[in-house]
């Protein structure tokens, strides 16, 4: 899956990135984890590149032809005991997939 090419892990902080047209997958990611209690959004980046603004003769900050987005999350404190809850149900399934099999012979 392309976004675990693109999770950096730090311990209790992890940032996920994109570029150009994923953007609002990232953007919809980050949400999912913090509504459902796994992060807190720490820092949001984008990528921008300074020009001069001709008509005002100041500096502008633009977006780059290719755009990125870098979203850092922290672990919410409870982020270890709600992936355990998770990992539970998961094998719970497997479990009942399992369970229904029916061998022919």
């Amino acid at each position: 899956m392309f976004l675990l090419a693109n999770v950096k892990n730090r311990g209790v902080e992890f940032i996920i990135w994109f570029s150009a047209a994923a953007i609002s997958t990232v953007v919809s990611i980050a949400e999912i984890l913090k509504n459902n209690g796994f992060a807190i959004e720490k820092k949001i980046m984008t990528s921008t590149v300074d020009m001069k603004d001709e008509s005002r003769g100041r500096p502008v900050q633009k977006a780059k032809a290719s755009v990125t987005i870098e979203i850092l999350l922290g672990k919410t404190a409870k982020f270890d005991e709600l992936m355990a809850a998770q990992a539970e149900q998961r094998e719970r399934e497997r479990e009942r997939e399992g369970g229904d099999v029916e061998v022919q012979s």
